[in-house]
């Protein structure tokens, strides 16, 4: 057969399908990164961070396929080993931290959406409705947050759903209806971890951590305690009672040795630094605390309407 036979041939042969765990992972906080540290560096970390993701997941059984500029993606033969792997490249991104950003720096963050179905690889990519659900899922995650598709967690075992939440259906372009998906804890506690009487946590004392003060309540919010979530919803660790305040409203959590705020709400985050005239807005956005200040959601904290609380860092790492 000549050569142009063969190339035809090839060009017409239908590509193979087989099913996958499809995992979209991008970094967050990358944007400031560039702003704060320019072009060179910040390609640099960049580039890094997402070298030591790849490593990571070639290392539990998956195959990165390509990367992404500031992110990855990858595939994997089993549901559990994508979902294993995704809950630990905590410790990857704080090891990349740790390597790489200051105290001055916003740390980076990770957002990551799994799906599971029929793909089709073909020249360095690959196709399916897995994989639109798990770009889709990564776009709408959260930073530092794993987002599941319907399809793989129904492929988990009991032990590994038990850790998953429901929080939504949501749309998916070019697809019908609406799909239902699942938050996976990564610390293998959920992110809701502080859900139980605040005023236990008081009893903890640490030289690293975030005491915050709230209508008459008290956390220490520790490193080794997860995310402290804020908000209307009943599922959130701290409950606030405001129009103003979205049902998951923001998230403070230790990363990378910062304590780190981050807002998703509809009206905003407003953080005043101690004696500090200027107030940082936060949309979507988040910002590293430090020293003292306040807090208020959903108006400035000078607002006496609003819901404000106040905040202490104690960041001393011995």
């Amino acid at each position: 057969m000549a050569a142009d036979e063969i190339r035809n041939d090839n060009a017409l042969r239908v590509p193979e399908q087989a099913d996958r765990a499809v995992v979209f992972a991008d970094l967050t906080g990358s944007t400031k990164l560039f702003e704060s540290q320019g072009n060179s560096i910040a390609t640099q970390v960049v580039t890094r961070c997402t070298q030591m993701l790849g490593k990571h997941f070639t290392q539990a059984g998956g195959r990165v396929v390509k990367f992404l500029g500031d992110g990855l993606l990858v595939l994997f033969d089993r549901s559990e080993d994508a979902v294993d792997a995704a809950s630990h490249t905590r410790d990857v991104l704080y090891e990349c931290n740790m390597e790489h950003i200051d105290h001055t720096n916003t740390p980076l963050g990770l957002k990551i959406g799994i799906e599971f179905g029929s793909v089709i690889e073909q020249r360095g990519d690959c196709y399916g409705d897995a994989v639109n659900v798990a770009s889709r899922l990564g776009d709408r995650a959260e930073s530092n947050e794993i987002l599941l598709g319907e399809s793989l967690y129904t492929r988990l075992p009991e032990s590994k759903r038990m850790l998953c939440t429901g929080i939504d259906r949501i749309a998916i372009k070019g697809k019908t209806g609406l799909f239902r998906v699942w938050r996976f804890d990564w610390r293998h506690t959920a992110e809701t971890t502080i859900t139980g009487p605040l005023d236990l946590l008081s009893e903890c004392s640490t030289t690293q951590r975030a005491d915050i003060d709230v209508n008459g309540r008290h956390v220490q919010l520790l490193p080794s305690n997860g995310a402290l979530v804020i908000g209307r919803s009943e599922s959130c660790g701290l409950v606030i009672d405001d129009r103003r305040v979205s049902r998951r409203h923001a998230r403070i959590e230790w990363i990378g040795g910062q304590c780190t705020l981050t807002d998703f709400s509809t009206n905003g985050t407003w953080v005043k630094f101690g004696r500090e005239a200027e107030l940082v807005i936060l949309k979507r956005d988040n910002c590293v605390l430090h020293g003292q200040g306040m807090i208020g959601l959903g108006a400035a904290p000078g607002d006496f309407t609003s819901s404000t609380f106040s905040f202490q860092i104690l960041n001393d790492e011995g």
